[in-house]
C-alpha cells in the first residue's frame, strides 16, 4: 500500500508565495496605500493578526510605540534594513497555513522552513537559509500528578533584523522571555541573536524541573523495587518511555549549540552573546548527561527488578516443592501403615468367609498359625518400609 504523503493537504508553498508576490499592489503612482489590496486575504481565511500573540519593533533594545500590525512592521523592516539597532519581533500562536504563508511572504522566509513550521512535530534542529536561521526547539515541563513529561514545540526564524516565533502549544509562555529582554535593553540591543539566546535559555532552564521530577520518580521506583511491589514493572516501563522522549528533545541541542558556536566568527556574533550561548551549552550538556544517566539507571533497575522477581518466584517454587515433599513423606507413612494393617485384614477376611470345607478350621494349630502369619507379615512389611525410609 502506498504511503500517504503528510503534506498532501497543504497548498504548494512555493506556488502560494509566487501568487502572493504577483498579487502585490501597484506602485504608489497607481495606489495611494501600498498595503490596501493585501492587508486582508481575499477569501474568508482569518487574518494574520488573529494568530499574533505579541509583535513589536525594538530600537536599541527598547520597545517602540510604533506599529503592531504585521504588515506595518514588515514595511518598516523593509524600509530600514540597514539600521543595526532596529529589531522586529513577532510571536505567533497556532497560525494556519495561509496565515504563516502571509508572514513568510512579507519577510522572505524560505519555503522549506515554512513548510516545517506549518506541519510542526519536527525534531529539534538548526538550519540556515541564506541570511535566515531556522531553529526548532522542544520545550518540556513535568506533570507531577500524572508522572508525565509534556512537550511543546517552538519554531524560530532569525533574520538580520527580525525574529519570528511560531508556537503550536500554549507552553512555553514566551511572554516571560519577552518581558525579561524588555527589562534588559542592553541585552536586547545586541540583535536577533539575543532573542534566540533568551529562548534557548528559557527552554534549557525549563528542563531542570523535568530532571528533578524524573529523579524523584526513579528514587521512588527504587524503593518500590526493593519493597517487592508487583506494580513497579509497569511504572518502570512508563517512566522509561518518558525519559526516552525527553532525551529526544534535549540531546539534539548539543550539536545545535555546537553548530552555532562554529558560526560565531563567520557571522560576527557579539562576544557577550557568545559567552551566554556557551553557558546555555554547558547547561544543556548537564541535562543531556543526566538524562543519559537516567536511562542507564532505569535499565539497571529493570534488571534488578527482574532478578528480584525471579528470586521471589524461585523462593515460591522452593516453598511449594518443600511442601510437596513433606506431603509426600506423610503420604508414604500413611501408605506404609495402611499396607501393614491390610495384611492381617486380608488373612482374617479369608477365614471369615465361613465356607464348610476349610481345612484350617479343623486344624488344632490353625488359630495360632493365623496369628503368627499376621504378625510375621506385618513385621516384615514394617522392616521393609523402615529400610526404605517410608516410616
Amino acid at each position: 500500500m502506498a504511503q500517504r504523503n503528510p503534506l498532501a493537504w497543504l497548498p504548494s508553498i512555493r506556488d502560494a508565495q509566487q501568487a502572493r508576490r504577483s498579487a502585490r499592489p501597484q506602485p504608489p503612482e497607481q495606489s495611494m496605500d501600498p498595503r490596501a489590496d493585501h492587508r486582508r486575504p481575499a477569501d474568508d481565511t482569518p487574518p494574520v493578526q488573529d494568530s499574533v500573540i505579541d509583535a513589536a519593533v525594538y530600537v536599541d533594545g527598547r520597545r517602540q510605540e510604533g506599529p503592531t500590525d504585521i504588515l506595518d512592521i514588515a514595511d518598516l523592516h523593509r524600509r530600514t534594513p540597514s539600521h543595526a539597532g532596529a529589531l522586529a519581533w513577532i510571536g505567533l500562536l497556532r497560525p494556519s497555513s495561509s496565515q504563516l504563508l502571509a508572514v513568510a511572504d512579507e519577510f522572505g522566509l524560505h519555503a522549506l522552513a515554512v513548510e516545517d513550521a506549518i506541519v510542526a512535530h519536527q525534531r529539534p534542529k538548526l538550519e540556515r537559509y541564506d541570511d535566515t536561521l531556522f531553529v526548532v526547539l522542544k520545550s518540556a515541563r513535568y506533570l507531577d500528578a500524572a508522572e508525565e513529561v509534556e512537550f511543546g514545540e517552538i519554531h524560530l526564524f532569525v533574520g538580520k533584523h527580525f525574529v519570528i516565533t511560531v508556537r503550536h502549544n500554549d507552553a512555553p509562555d514566551l511572554s516571560v522571555v519577552r518581558k525579561r529582554l524588555e527589562d534588559e535593553p542592553e541585552l536586547l540591543a545586541r540583535g536577533p541573536e539575543a532573542v534566540l539566546y533568551a529562548v534557548l535559555d528559557a527552554v534549557v532552564d525549563g528542563y531542570a524541573p523535568v530532571v528533578a521530577g524524573l529523579q524523584n520518580d526513579i528514587d521512588e521506583i527504587e524503593t518500590q523495587v526493593f519493597a517487592g511491589d508487583p506494580a513497579v514493572s509497569r511504572r518502570i516501563y512508563k517512566l522509561s518511555r518518558e525519559v526516552i522522549e525527553f532525551q529526544r528533545a534535549a540531546q539534539p541541542l548539543l550539536p545545535m549549540l555546537r553548530s552555532l558556536g562554529e558560526g560565531f566568527e563567520k557571522y560576527d556574533t557579539d562576544e557577550e552573546l557568545r559567552r551566554y550561548l556557551r553557558d546555555v551549552a554547558d547547561h544543556a550538556t548537564t541535562v543531556a548527561e543526566r538524562v543519559s544517566g537516567f536511562r542507564d539507571m532505569l535499565q539497571n533497575i529493570l534488571t534488578v527488578n527482574a532478578t528480584l522477581v525471579t528470586e521471589a518466584q524461585n523462593d515460591e517454587m522452593r516453598r511449594v516443592t518443600e511442601a510437596s515433599y513433606l506431603q509426600g513423606e506423610q503420604v508414604k507413612k500413611i501408605s506404609a501403615w495402611a499396607a501393614i494393617l491390610f495384611a492381617p485384614s486380608l488373612i482374617t477376611g479369608v477365614y471369615g468367609m465361613n465356607f464348610t470345607h476349610m481345612p484350617e478350621l479343623e486344624w488344632v494349630l490353625g488359630y495360632p498359625w493365623a496369628l503368627v502369619l499376621m504378625v510375621g507379615i506385618s513385621v516384615a512389611l514394617y522392616v521393609v518400609f523402615k529400610w526404605r525410609k517410608w516410616m
